[in-house]
């Protein structure tokens, strides 16, 4: 797939921006993680080398992915840009389909994903990872 030109300069330079990974959302879940107790890996391949994610807890086999509501289609903010729509709605509906795949195996793989959206509160989703983690944490009694 390749980038249609940009819109505009203004469009260009907002493009250009755009983080792909230390993104605020994802260094404020990790502060409130790290804050919590939990020390995890970053950017990490688990079961396809082409698919680093963003936290990963490997003892507990916890995937953490901090999505943008734009590039991932969030059913709260999720929008389509008016210009180049075609190109946008087929960019984006790749996006959603590579999550889903990537969810599949992850599942089949055995590892659980937490998806956190980027509009959530940190402490909120941080929670929902602290409790996904100690779910899934290798039982810690001796026989």
């Amino acid at each position: 797939m390749s980038f249609p030109p940009a819109s505009g300069p203004v469009v260009l330079a907002r493009m250009q921006r755009q983080r792909r990974r230390d993104t605020a959302p994802e260094v404020a879940l990790r502060r409130a993680l790290h804050h919590r107790g939990l020390r995890y890996r970053l950017h990490l391949p688990v079961v396809d080398r082409r698919r680093h994610h963003d936290i990963v807890f490997p003892r507990a086999k916890v995937v953490v992915e901090v999505r943008g509501c734009f590039w991932h289609g969030c059913p709260e903010h999720g929008t389509t840009p008016k210009a180049n729509a075609a190109w946008w709605a087929d960019k984006l509906s790749s996006n959603q389909r590579r999550d889903e795949d990537t969810a599949m195996r992850l599942g089949a793989a055995g590892w659980s994903l937490v998806v956190v959206w980027e509009h959530e509160e940190p402490e909120a989703a941080a929670g929902r990872v602290a409790a996904a983690v100690t779910g899934r944490r290798p039982s810690q009694d001796v026989p």
